[in-house]
C-alpha cells in the first residue's frame, strides 16, 4: 500500500521541543512509527518546500492514501495542488487528515466550510472515547485512548455533520470535541484524527498511531476511477449574467428560475443541474 506523507517541515527545524522531539519531521516519525506495526505500507514524502514539485497528477495516481499534517503555513500550499489532492480524493484515493490539518486548503475546499475550532494551549490531559468500538478505525485500540498532554481543542467544530462520527475527546477542564470523524467524497474516504500537536508527544502514543494505522487501512480504495465526469452542467457567471438580460425564452435554456434578491443579487437554479445557487450581478 503506498503511503504518501505530506507534513509543512517547519516547526522542527525552528523550534527546540519540536525539533527535539522530531528531529527529522513529523513524516518520518509517521512513517517510522506506523512501519514498526504494519510492514504493508510503503512511505514516500512531501514538505511545503517541495509540495509543488512532489504532489502531481502521477504521484498521486500511484497513491493509495495521502496523510496530510499542517499548521503554520496553510496559505502557502500551492492552489493547483489542492485543486490535485481534492480531485484524487473524489476519483478514491484515501486522505487521514490529522491534528492542526483541519484548517488545511485541501480539508476546507472537500468539507465546504471553515473547518475553524476553539482552542487553548494548556496542554492538558483528555481521554478519546470510540463511540463504537466494532468499527474498523478502533481495531487494536484501548477506549478511551488516554492522552498525556495534547493542545486543547473543543466545541464548535465548524465541520459538516461526519458520516461517522467514531470518537470524541472529553478534556480534563470540560471541554469536548469531535476528534475521530469520516467523510465520504466522491469515491474516496476522508479521516480526520485531532492528536498531534508539533511539542507534545502524541505521535508516540501506541494508540494514536494504530488509529493512523487502521485509518490509512480504512481509506485505501475500493475502486479508483480515471475521471471525473458529471451529466450536469452549471451555467457559468457569465452565461447567467448575459441571460439576465436575455428574453425569456433564451433564458428558460440555461436557467430554470430565478429571483431578485436585492443589493444585485440573484438566486437562479440552473437548466441541467438542480441545485440553486446566489449570484452577486453587476447593475
Amino acid at each position: 500500500m503506498k503511503v504518501l506523507i505530506y507534513n509543512e517541515f517547519l516547526h522542527e527545524r525552528e523550534e527546540g521541543e519540536a525539533k527535539r522531539l522530531y528531529p527529522n519531521g513529523i513524516h518520518h516519525r509517521l512513517a517510522e512509527a506506523l512501519g514498526g506495526i504494519d510492514d504493508t505500507l510503503e512511505f514516500s514524502f512531501a514538505t511545503l518546500e517541495d509540495h509543488a514539485q512532489v504532489i502531481t497528477n502521477e504521484k498521486l495516481d500511484e497513491t493509495d492514501v495521502l496523510i496530510w499534517w499542517g499548521h503554520m503555513a496553510h496559505h502557502r500550499v500551492e492552489d493547483s495542488v489542492v485543486d490535485l489532492v481534492c480531485e484524487a480524493v473524489n476519483k478514491g484515493m484515501g486522505l487521514v487528515c490529522l491534528h492542526s490539518g483541519h484548517e488545511s486548503k485541501v480539508f476546507r475546499r472537500l468539507m465546504g466550510t471553515r473547518c475553524s475550532v476553539h482552542w487553548r494551549v494548556d496542554y492538558e490531559n483528555g481521554n478519546i472515547w470510540m463511540l463504537d468500538e466494532t468499527h474498523p478505525l478502533c481495531r487494536g485500540v484501548h477506549n478511551p485512548i488516554r492522552l498525556e498532554a495534547e493542545e486543547t481543542y473543543s466545541e464548535p467544530f465548524d465541520i459538516p455533520t461526519p458520516d461517522e462520527l467514531v470518537g470524541i475527546t472529553w478534556w480534563k477542564g470540560g471541554e469536548i470535541f469531535r476528534s475521530l470523524c469520516v467523510y465520504k467524497r466522491g469515491h474516496g474516504k476522508i479521516v480526520y484524527f485531532q492528536p498531534g500537536h508539533e511539542t507534545l508527544t502524541s505521535y508516540y502514543n501506541e494508540d494514536v498511531i494504530r488509529v493512523i494505522d487502521n485509518a490509512v487501512h480504512y481509506t485505501y480504495p475500493s475502486v479508483r476511477i480515471d475521471e471525473l465526469t458529471s451529466r450536469y452542467r452549471m451555467p457559468e457567471e457569465k452565461d447567467v449574467r448575459r441571460a439576465l438580460y436575455q428574453s425569456p425564452e433564451n433564458r428558460e435554456s440555461m436557467i430554470v428560475s430565478w429571483d431578485e434578491l436585492g443589493d444585485g443579487t440573484v438566486r437562479y437554479t440552473g437548466a441541467e443541474h438542480p441545485h440553486t445557487y446566489e449570484l452577486k450581478v453587476d447593475p
